[in-house]
C-alpha cells in the first residue's frame, strides 16, 4: 500500500525493541504525517519488560541473518550519533573474543555460595562467526580475568565489527523518541484482532490499569510480540526459550570486552557429577555503566507465561552463572550481584530460520517476530523495513525475500 491522503491508523502490538523501533521509524518515514496518520503501540506489561530489557546488547556484523545485519548495524551507529546514544544507552564499539579457561574449584573461592547445575547452549554463533576466530594475545586491558587460568584467547572481530548497547536503556529511549514524534503508548493486553473481509479493521485489548476492554480502529497492524506472537497470530511458527542472566557490579571497573567463554569447571564444582569436570559457556559483557552482564544457557522447562511480568526466575540457574564467571575472575566473584533475571527468546520453530518480517497475506497485517538472540542487533533494521512495508508497500533498504512471513504461514 502506498502513501496516500487517506487516514492511516497504525497499531503495533508489543513493546519490546522490535515494536519500539517500528514505532520510531514509522514516525520518521518521509510519508508520515501526524495530521493524517496515527501510530499506537500496545504493550501488555512494561516497555522492555521481556528480553529487550534483559538481553546482553551485543551488536555484531557477523550476526545473522546476513540480509539485515549490515543495515541494522549501520542504523545503530546512526541512531547513537543522532541521539547521543553513547551517554543515553551505552553505545560503544567493543572487542569480542572467545576465552578458553580452567576455572577454580569452589574450595579455592573466598566464598563458596550455593551449588549449581548444568544447562544448554543458546547457539548464538553461526558457522561464519566461528570461522572468524583467530588466535590472539590476551589484551592488557582484560586484567579482570585471572591470567593464570587462561588457556586460550581467540579474537572474533576486527575493529568496527562489534559494538554494544544497554538493552533496557536503548529500548526505553527509542520508545520515548517515538512518543516525541507522535506515537502513543498504551499498556494493555491484546485480546483479538478484528477484520473486515480480508483486511484488518481494529484491535481489542484489556487496559492494564483498569481491566476494561477497549477497541481501536486500525488500517495497519504490526505484530511484534516476540515469543507471544502466536497468541495474536496462532499460525505464526514462533516458539519460546527461557534464558537466565545476572548483572554484577565488579570490585573495580571492567574494560570494554565481550567474551564468549569455554570454562572447564573442576569436578567438585558440581557434586551431581563428581567423576568428571564440566564445561560452562557463559557469555560475559562488560558495560560502560561499570557493571558486567553474564548470561547462561537456555531451557524450555517452564512454558511461556501470559506476560513478561509473570516470568519465573530459577535462582539455581542464576547462581550457576555467578559461580561460573567467579571461577575465572576475582573481580566478578567478589562483586555485588545487582540483579538475577530471566526472559524468553522468540525462535522460528520450524527450523527454516528467521526472523519473519513483512506482509502476512492479510491486507494491513504485518509480522516482525522470531529474532532469536539477535533482537537488539536487528531491531533498527527491522523497524525501518516495517516502515517501508507500511508506507511504500515493499522493503526498500534490504533484500529480505527469505524472511517473508508468507513463506511460513
Amino acid at each position: 500500500m502506498s502513501a496516500s491522503n487517506d487516514r492511516r491508523d497504525i497499531v503495533i502490538i508489543g513493546g519490546g525493541i522490535i515494536g519500539c523501533c517500528s514505532a520510531y521509524y514509522l514516525t520518521r518515514h518521509p510519508s508520515f504525517d501526524a495530521s493524517r496518520h496515527s501510530v499506537t503501540l500496545i504493550e501488555a506489561s512494561d516497555i522492555a519488560g521481556g528480553a529487550s530489557g534483559k538481553a546482553g546488547g551485543l551488536l555484531a556484523l557477523w550476526a545473522y541473518p546476513s540480509s539485515i545485519v549490515p543495515l541494522s548495524y549501520k542504523l545503530h551507529a546512526e541512531l547513537a550519533k543522532e541521539h547521543g546514544g553513547k551517554d543515553r544507552w551505552g553505545y560503544r564499539e567493543t572487542g569480542c573474543a572467545q576465552l578458553i579457561a580452567r576455572g577454580r574449584p569452589l574450595s579455592e573461592k573466598k566464598e563458596a555460595g550455593d551449588k549449581a547445575g548444568s544447562s544448554l547452549s543458546l547457539q548464538k554463533r553461526s558457522t561464519d562467526a566461528m570461522g572468524k576466530l583467530k588466535s590472539a594475545k590476551m589484551p592488557q586491558g582484560l586484567d579482570w580475568i585471572e591470567p593464570e587460568l587462561v588457556r586460550g584467547y581467540e579474537s572474533m572481530s576486527d575493529p568496527g565489527e562489534t559494538a554494544q548497547v544497554h538493552p533496557h536503556l536503548f529500548t526505553t529511549s527509542i520508545a520515548k523518541l517515538s512518543e516525541d514524534k507522535g506515537a502513543k503508548i498504551i499498556l494493555g493486553s491484546v485480546t483479538s484482532l478484528d477484520y473486515n473481509g480480508d483486511a484488518v479493521k481494529s484491535v481489542t485489548y484489556t487496559e492494564k490499569e483498569t481491566g476494561q476492554s477497549q477497541t481501536i480502529s486500525a488500517t495497519d497492524v504490526v505484530v511484534a510480540a516476540g515469543p507471544w506472537t502466536s497468541a495474536v497470530i496462532p499460525e505464526a511458527p514462533i516458539s519460546a526459550m527461557r534464558a537466565h542472566s545476572v548483572v554484577i557490579r565488579p570490585t573495580r571497573p571492567a574494560s570494554a570486552h565481550t567474551l564468549f567463554t569455554n570454562i572447564e569447571i573442576p569436578a567438585n564444582f558440581d557434586p551431581s557429577n563428581p567423576s568428571r569436570p564440566t564445561v560452562a559457556t557463559p557469555e560475559i559483557y562488560a558495560r560502560p555503566d561499570d557493571t558486567v552482564y553474564a548470561c547462561g544457557d537456555g531451557d524450555q522447562l517452564i512454558p511461556l507465561p501470559s506476560t513478561t511480568a509473570d516470568v519465573q526466575v530459577d535462582q539455581k540457574r542464576c547462581q550457576e552463572i555467578i559461580h561460573q564467571v567467579g571461577a575465572i575472575s576475582d573481580t566478578l566473584r567478589d562483586g555485588e550481584i545487582v540483579v538475577r533475571q530471566a526472559c524468553y527468546l522468540p525462535n522460528v520453530s520450524d527450523g527454516r530460520g528467521g526472523p519473519l518480517i513483512g506482509h502476512t497475506g492479510t491486507k494491513g497485517l504485518y509480522l516482525a517476530a522470531g529474532h532469536t538472540c539477535w533482537g537488539i542487533q536487528n531491531a533498527p533494521g527491522t523497524g525501518k523495513l516495517i516502515s517501508e512495508f507500511v508506507f511504500d508497500g515493499f522493503a526498500k533498504s534490504a533484500k529480505i525475500g527469505s524472511l517473508d512471513p508468507r513463506n511460513f504461514l
